[in-house]
């Protein structure tokens, strides 16, 4: 289920935290549980399982419960959401770059 701000500030928001950005790098390998995502970094668990549902409120990360552990892995969805909003800054930067680049001196060649 998406969040109803998907792909705006909830997710930059998200991605506002060296913590949670830290979480998504232990998630690129593939699914992990709490404690061994928790063993990775400087925080406690409780800190963890926050940080995690906030990821998921943000739709970047999604979890299956196996047993009695929560596996959580990446949501390329959320990844593509904030891709989709940043997309048109990336657009207009390069358009102005492109047009710095066309109206620079020449060398000389």
């Amino acid at each position: 289920m998406l969040p109803s701000r998907f792909g705006d500030e909830t997710t930059l928001d998200a991605l506002g935290s060296p913590v949670r950005r830290h979480i998504l790098r232990i998630l690129v390998p593939g699914p992990r549980a709490v404690g061994e995502i928790a063993a990775e970094l400087p925080v406690s668990r409780p800190a963890v399982s926050k940080h995690l549902l906030i990821l998921q409120e943000a739709a970047l990360v999604t979890h299956q419960r196996k047993g009695n552990r929560h596996l959580f892995r990446l949501n390329p969805a959320g990844f593509q959401a904030a891709r989709q909003w940043l997309e048109p800054f990336w657009d207009g930067a390069l358009a102005r770059f492109a047009v710095v680049a066309e109206n620079l001196p020449g060398d000389g060649r």
